[in-house]
């Protein structure tokens, strides 16, 4: 029977609560975790920091190391940490040393946004770099990591001194390395990953703050933007925060119009943030299922979501990748966690049934980033595979029992 592995396909209620298709998350986040295993630069002599490895699992001769693949790897392997992964804590121990001792900037503070060896290849301060340092320090600190308070004090700091804005409660976006401006863009995939970080933090740490300004950053996406653009989030944005429906950047980091998968995280960090403040009867729960429902539209009837859209709804950027449809599984498992709806089971299974079929890598683990027009793995954005942050929380998450505290519930999970 196709699929098997992933659950029975027969099988009545909820994947979820199946021992079979719980074993294979299990699995399948053990071999993400064993394939980036071999990311650490290990080798005598050679530069520090993490290699990219292309699909076999070799590293690339890139030597350019980015701020997000060091924070996303730290937080992965903090996860596997919670799960039992044995070696996960080396890994975060490498991480936390390199992102003290390179990517933070002694001389003008803050964190760059690569590095190549010992030197700065790209001095900016993005706010979405340093979002991503916090994450980090809050999932190394939920791992039991001795450093994590330092990074998680001397980021919280730059961000509130550098980046948030007080008045639209928002985080701006980019300096040069010594903080002087060069340009007044604004951006929503900077917040909401702010979001996630904000929302980890106050998991780890308590601290209101950090729930505090999760929420208005999701009272301005979900509750302001979103509606307003049936049920799409804008990604560009003036300095006064007005939507730039014009912009196009970078086309992976800053595409044109709104991004479904964006729309998949931010429904379900709602969640968790609506989970954390105690449930308040405030709508939570229908804003995210309509964002989460508006992007499922954009599933391409071979598979896959279209990547952008233009703010009619209509698919702009056809191009296919890995990370959406892994949101997407994040995004169905805390709906079905929130409420038990049929529709959403028939969605869960088929989001990991394509995930099976085309993007999975299961000779050599991982997954393939991007697909061709045929199918076929691709690489006209990415080279070799990403770090593994959208994929083993596409299987991790959907262990954790609750909307919120992922990194207690895998504990649990591992407990038990």
């Amino acid at each position: 029977m196709p699929h098997a592995h992933l659950g029975p396909a027969d099988a009545p209620g909820f994947w979820l609560d199946h021992p079979a298709h719980r074993a294979f998350l299990r699995a399948e986040a053990a071999r993400q975790f064993a394939f980036f295993a071999a990311s650490p630069r290990r080798y005598p002599n050679a530069a520090p920091g993490f290699h990219v490895l292309d699909h076999d699992g070799a590293p690339l001769p890139e030597t350019l190391q980015e701020l997000h693949t060091t924070t996303r790897l730290v937080h992965s392997y903090a996860l596997g940490v919670a799960s039992g992964i044995p070696g996960a804590g080396e890994i975060v121990d490498l991480g936390m040393e390199y992102l003290w001792s390179h990517h933070r900037d002694r001389s003008h503070g803050g964190y760059v946004w690569g590095m190549a060896g010992d030197a700065v290849a790209d001095g900016r301060k993005l706010a979405y770099g340093h979002v991503f340092v916090l994450l980090a320090g809050a999932s190394a600190k939920m791992a039991g990591h001795p450093d994590a308070d330092r990074l998680m004090a001397d980021v919280a700091e730059v961000l509130d001194r550098r980046f948030w804005e007080e008045g639209p409660g928002l985080f701006a976006d980019e300096f040069n390395r010594d903080w002087t401006p060069f340009s007044d863009y604004r951006g929503m995939n900077a917040n909401m990953h702010a979001t996630e970080a904000l929302l980890t933090a106050y998991e780890a740490t308590g601290e209101a703050l950090y729930l505090a300004r999760a929420g208005r950053i999701l009272a301005f996406f979900l509750g302001r933007m979103a509606p307003a653009h049936g049920w799409r989030i804008p990604e560009h944005y003036r300095a006064d925060w007005s939507v730039d429906a014009g912009y196009a950047g970078n086309p992976m980091f800053r595409p044109a119009g709104t991004t479904p998968g964006h729309s998949f995280e931010f429904g379900r960090l709602a969640l968790q943030w609506w989970d954390l403040a105690g449930r308040p009867a405030d709508g939570t729960p229908a804003r995210a299922r309509a964002l989460i429902e508006e992007a499922l539209k954009a599933w391409l009837p071979e598979g896959g979501f279209a990547y952008t859209l233009g703010f009619d709804g209509a698919v702009d950027v056809r191009n296919r990748y890995w990370w959406p449809v892994t949101e997407a599984i994040g995004a169905l498992a805390a709906l079905i966690k929130l409420e038990r709806r049929a529709e959403d089971e028939v969605w869960y299974r088929r989001l990991w049934a394509f995930a099976d079929t085309s993007l999975i890598d299961h000779a050599r683990g991982g997954w393939f980033p991007e697909l061709d027009a045929a199918g076929a793995p691709a690489a006209t954005q990415f080279a070799g595979k990403p770090d593994l942050y959208h994929s083993v929380q596409a299987a991790l998450f959907p262990l954790a029992p609750g909307l919120s505290r992922a990194a207690r519930g895998l504990q649990q999970v591992e407990a038990d």
